[in-house]
């Protein structure tokens, strides 16, 4: 139902307050633009500053912190985070890329999954989620990591502006919907426009990807780490991998990893072909540097060979793992690891054990510790604290993201993930109620637990999207939204096409400068008032708004997963700019042709 205009505010009549405004988010738009500090401290000092000056009030001001969409994308958070410490992103990774035999097929074999699962959960936490999972893939497969990364992040963003979930401005824009007592939309209503979109996009990804994307090796790859751990693990009798060769298990030339042997039965199987066939119990020794290491601990079916591992009196859940360099007055130094007592002494098991680049024979606790030896071992956070100023040890240091996967929970996690979907789905529970109930619920069924459901929150995030809606309820306040829409009516005329545009355009434009949670609560007053001055509904224009501050591909800082790829991917960002443009240009002209036709004005 469009809504009567309001009585024009000329640029003359504005009060200081909205100059302060004016002028405080030019400011925000330089510093993120032209400096490298953090959005969330650049929002948190803007909104400060419109706080103390009066330029809104605190109720108005501190909103976004209560907004039901900030609540519901920390909830969606921790469900990522279950589906992440369960490993069973790394059961979808197997079952649904397989074994491509063109890199334009592992573009489709990675996008196309990526593009459905963004839409039954939030697109940030699961791309953070794929990036350990597809570098592993990609690595099994010899396809360059920079090949699948971005095609990732773009699939995320077009498959997550297909309902209401996907995406964090899809929940945001929907609760300053709810705010100005505006129609909300349905689970899967943004679909209309999202899904034609992501058809499209999708199908440029895998015709120009391999063409336009660069070939570069994985920082991992180029790193000449002079830390050659090696390791044992050992295939469960119940384990996938039983039966599979070396190459069908994925265990042939894995990154910065290398099958030194097999111990079967006593047997030692050196030059270990591709095409042995893995029984159950096989004693696997490999070499390589400590992220290989790490990576090779999620692997579904490899447990430790070393039976301390189990003996801890603690769950594995609650471990880590940690390096550890052995000093020359350490108590164990001149005896093995099994005779020194090492799990009893310290409460902690030796996973691996790096010595100058020489690669070590022998089972793990048959290895004599000597001093510079750097062992990972696996314990309690506790043990950092204790060891890290011990005579016993020269450095103590903790890998992030090393607590062992729960395999065992995985398809409770799934469960429950598409527990709150359906929940949402068919309106029997608002979504932020069913995100808290399956976060909750990732929790006590111990899918997760509360010390890293705690680290999956993105502070970063959250604060940005509510201090930028902070600042957006200055702009209605002020009155500046009025006399800012004055200037596009003018170049826009009575053509509500031509308005449309505009609106997305510099959606577009903003959102590619900043971030899209800012970019889309800046914009959606804007939006509001020009429906208004027009005498039209305001639906398409903030439909507008839902997918031009998503669909930024041009710059890594346009969305969250274009900047979390940059690193790991060997990024840069002209590859953005040839990769992203054209697909900015694709789904512009898309929504603006098909969004008035599926929302009239």
């Amino acid at each position: 139902m469009a809504v009567d205009a309001p009585e024009a505010i000329g640029i003359a009549e504005l009060r200081w307050e909205a100059w302060l405004t004016l002028f405080t988010i030019v400011g925000i738009f330089t510093m993120l633009t032209f400096t490298h500090i953090a959005p969330d401290a650049i929002l948190s000092a803007a909104l400060g500053v419109l706080l103390v000056s009066g330029a809104v009030s605190i109720k108005d001001g501190l909103t976004g912190f209560s907004n039901q969409a900030t609540l519901s994308i920390a909830a969606l958070f921790i469900v990522g985070a279950g589906i992440r410490e369960t490993g069973a992103i790394t059961w979808i990774v197997e079952g649904l890329f397989g074994r491509p035999r063109s890199e334009r097929e592992a573009i489709a074999r990675v996008v196309l999954p990526t593009t459905i699962a963004s839409g039954l959960t939030n697109n940030t936490p699961l791309v953070a989620m794929l990036i350990p999972a597809v570098h592993d893939w990609a690595a099994k497969n010899h396809i360059s990591i920079s090949k699948l990364l971005l095609p990732i992040s773009y699939a995320a963003v077009l498959g997550g502006t297909c309902t209401l979930i996907g995406t964090s401005t899809n929940l945001m824009v929907d609760g300053l919907l709810e705010e100005h007592a505006l129609p909300r939309m349905g689970m899967f209503e943004i679909g209309w426009i999202g899904l034609p979109c992501a058809v499209v996009g999708c199908g440029y990804l895998i015709l120009m990807g391999p063409r336009l994307l660069p070939d570069r090796k994985s920082a991992l790859l180029q790193l000449s780490d002079p830390r050659e751990y090696t390791v044992e693990m050992l295939v469960e009798p119940l384990s996938p991998l039983v039966g599979q060769t070396i190459e069908q298990a994925g265990l042939r030339q894995l990154a910065g990893l290398y099958l030194m042997e097999i111990d079967r039965e006593g047997q030692i199987l050196q030059a270990v072909s591709p095409r042995e066939a893995l029984r159950a119990n096989d004693r696997l020794v490999f070499v390589g540097i400590v992220d290989s290491v790490v990576h090779l601990q999620r692997i579904r079916g490899l447990v430790p060979a070393t039976d301390q591992v189990f003996k801890l009196d603690s769950p594995r859940s609650q471990r880590l793992l940690i390096e550890a360099v052995v000093s020359d007055t350490c108590p164990l130094v001149g005896k093995s690891i099994r005779d020194g007592r090492f799990r009893s002494v310290f409460q902690a098991a030796v996973i691996a054990v790096a010595r100058n680049g020489v690669r070590l024979p022998g089972k793990i606790g048959d290895i004599v510790l000597r001093p510079g030896d750097t062992l990972l071992v696996e314990a309690l956070p506790t043990f950092v604290e204790q060891q890290r100023h011990s005579r016993d040890f020269f450095l103590v240091s903790p890998l992030e993201n090393s607590t062992p996967v729960r395999h065992d929970r995985a398809m409770v996690a799934l469960g429950l993930l598409l527990g709150m979907v359906g929940l949402v789905t068919f309106g029997w529970l608002p979504l932020l109620l069913a995100a808290i109930l399956a976060a909750g619920l990732m929790v006590v069924t111990r899918c997760c637990t509360i010390s890293a459901a705690r680290r999956s929150i993105n502070l970063e995030v959250l604060i940005t999207i509510a201090t930028s809606l902070g600042v957006a309820k200055a702009v209605e306040a002020t009155h500046l939204d009025q006399v800012l829409t004055s200037g596009l009516i003018l170049t826009a005329g009575r053509n509500e096409w031509l308005a449309l545009a505009i609106i997305y355009v510099t959606t577009l434009c903003v959102t590619e400068l900043i971030t899209n949670t800012a970019a889309a609560a800046l914009m959606f007053p804007f939006a509001l008032q020009t429906a208004q001055r027009l005498g039209v509904e305001p639906m398409p224009f903030l439909v507008a708004i839902m997918l031009a501050a998503s669909a930024a591909f041009a710059s890594p800082i346009g969305y969250q997963t274009n900047l979390m790829v940059y690193g790991p991917g060997g990024y840069r960002l002209r590859d953005y700019v040839r990769l992203g443009v054209p697909l900015d240009l694709i789904v512009a002209v898309m929504a603006i042709f098909l969004i008035p036709r599926i929302w009239p004005f």
